[in-house]
């Protein structure tokens, strides 16, 4: 299972959590729902009959369909960061952090109440004492997406291209949190993204397909917070697990004789 699937799972089996859906989930389905609403009343048909000059009529529904499903993830997911849910994501991708015993990785950011004190993740984070971003505004992503979006009047291959182009740039930026708290400069973190750079494709093209089905959209915003952190683990304990095999290797020294 992707760990973009995991996140799904993760919130639902974790109560902790759900104050935070509670508090964002009326407001986020009425806005996913009128910004589809919107484009597809006013777009839908437009790109569908520019759709059938390539695709013909079948293709061009089906196509059509999936292009305005997607402008309207990227519109909903602007909205979502506009009216200040990135902090939402924060908590989520700290407390699950914290729940998964990577206390110290969090503290780097934000006090964290030992487990003695509170037992609930979420609770027992503090405010951040430094900038704390989940996922950062990216001009080149915007220009990108608006760049690839022509890929899907190719027939067949077309849109499949563009949900692996952009999912493959998506998946670093969701790990942005993370990059943040290993206080990665710029170099340390483009040698990290492009070892890992399968895992983060793969998790950015499910987390796009996610953000393509109709009103869900927000709150997959949310369960891919989760996720996200659920792959920062992984990779924490990957790299804890690699820094203790080279600790416990005996080291050599010549035997004098």
């Amino acid at each position: 299972m992707f760990t973009s699937q995991q996140g799904i799972f993760y919130f639902l089996t974790h109560p902790f959590l759900y104050p935070l859906l509670r508090a964002r989930l009326l407001p986020c389905f009425l806005l996913s729902l009128f910004v589809l609403a919107t484009l597809f009343f006013w777009t839908y048909i437009p790109q569908v009959a520019l759709l059938a000059v390539f695709h013909g009529t079948t293709g061009a529904w089906i196509n059509g369909t999936i292009l305005v499903l997607g402008e309207a993830s990227a519109i909903i997911a602007l909205l979502f960061e506009a009216f200040f849910v990135d902090e939402t994501q924060v908590d989520i991708f700290d407390s699950v952090l914290v729940e998964k015993q990577h206390e110290d990785l969090v503290r780097a950011s934000r006090p964290v109440l030992d487990f003695e004190v509170e037992t609930d993740p979420l609770r027992r984070l503090d405010k951040p004492i430094k900038p704390a971003v989940y996922g950062p505004f990216s001009l080149r992503q915007t220009i990108e997406f608006i760049a690839f979006l022509p890929l899907n009047l190719i027939p067949w291959v077309g849109v499949p291209l563009f949900i692996f182009l952009v999912g493959r740039r998506a998946g670093p930026l969701l790990q942005w949190r993370y990059f943040q708290l290993r206080e990665f400069d710029r170099k340390e973190r483009n040698d990290f993204i492009k070892h890992y750079r399968t895992s983060y494709t793969m998790f950015g093209i499910i987390a796009l397909i996610l953000q393509l089905v109709p009103v869900m959209s927000m709150l997959f915003l949310l369960t891919t917070a989760a996720g996200s952190a659920i792959l920062a683990s992984n990779l924490e304990r990957q790299r804890k697990h690699s820094v203790d095999a080279v600790a416990d290797e005996p080291q050599y020294a010549d035997d004098p004789v």
